[in-house]
């Protein structure tokens, strides 16, 4: 594992942890996996929060037998350990058995060259930048983690261990990978994809936009009539100018903006209220419960009734 001073903490132990339990269900003399810790130099560093781990060596000291080569995300300000680990990226993915990177740890491998041509993820709030500056990567928005040849990427921070525990299941077999999972109360697969945990659509994402207005006024109103034609007046617009602009500007139609705009409001409304689904679907615009249940299922990959019984606080009081 590839780490530095600011990487995520979670990003480095949760999927180490994963492997280590490997050890723990086969105890015998040779364990399953030899984990092996570097940063920038041998000794103790601070990752993020300030909680400091303790690397076995540097970026340098690579092995020469490597099984499973991973970095982790973090901030990535220090510019000097950045090009260490893009530098021993470069020089260990071509003799190691598969390349992992854990929520930003996607941006080391795409430096390094190692996602050219491949599908990748990383944390949905920075799947736009990755796609972006590596328009060369096939970016999967939603995935809680992707794999395309020998290399594999995960979204962010718990989606590591998600991560490790594929590649446990991939060495080791279901049933190892459903002990491991019991035992630290994982989903062996967890359910939907990582955009049932982002952040609701922001106007202030369009600072600059003619119709950041409408934008702010959008979630202010999401229960009530909001096509097109109503959209365009409200913006003082041609419905032809409204939608070629709104296009331009989000990035997206009107039509999908409102859907995901309304999907957020119920997503936000079963996670911290009591109100019926039907409730639900009603006050967010969606007019039934069917076509909701639609809408999540397109998006999410599970229903509003699963989505609240997984993520409502309520409940779970």
């Amino acid at each position: 594992m590839l780490a530095y001073e600011g990487a995520q903490i979670l990003d480095v132990v949760g999927p180490l942890q994963i492997l280590a339990a490997v050890n723990d269900e086969l105890p015998q003399e040779s364990p399953a996996y030899a984990l092996t810790l570097l940063a920038e130099r041998a000794g103790a560093f601070a990752t993020s929060g300030g909680v400091k781990l303790v690397a076995d060596g540097s970026h340098a000291e690579l092995p020469v037998r490597i099984d499973t080569l991973m970095v982790a995300g973090g901030s990535r300000g220090r510019s000097a350990s950045e090009l260490a680990i893009v530098a021993a990226l470069k020089k260990a993915a071509p003799r190691a058995r598969r390349v992992v990177s854990i929520c930003t740890g996607a941006f080391f491998l795409a430096r390094a060259g190692l996602l050219n041509g491949k599908r990748a993820t990383t944390h949905w709030r920075s799947v736009d930048l990755l796609a972006q500056h590596y328009p060369q990567i096939a970016v999967e928005r939603d995935a809680l983690y992707v794999r395309d040849g020998k290399t594999w990427t995960s979204a962010g921070v718990t989606a590591g261990m998600d991560l490790a525990l594929a590649l446990l299941r991939e060495d080791f077999g279901d049933d190892m990978a459903l002990a491991v999972a019991r035992r630290h109360v994982m989903f062996l697969m967890r359910p939907g994809g990582q955009s049932q945990f982002s952040a609701h659509l922001s106007p202030e994402a369009y600072p600059n936009a003619r119709l950041t207005r409408l934008l702010r006024w959008i979630p202010e109103h999401i229960g009530e009539d909001l096509d097109v034609r109503e959209l365009a007046r409200l913006a003082n617009m041609s419905e032809r100018s409204f939608a070629r602009i709104f296009r331009k500007e989000t990035g997206e139609t009107p039509a999908a903006y409102v859907e995901r705009a309304r999907l957020d409001a119920a997503r936000r409304m079963l996670t911290a209220s009591s109100l019926a689904v039907a409730q639900v679907a009603d006050r967010s615009g969606f007019g039934s419960q069917e076509r909701m249940r639609r809408v999540f299922q397109r998006h999410l990959k599970v229903s509003p009734a699963s989505f609240r019984a997984r993520f409502n606080a309520r409940e779970q009081i």
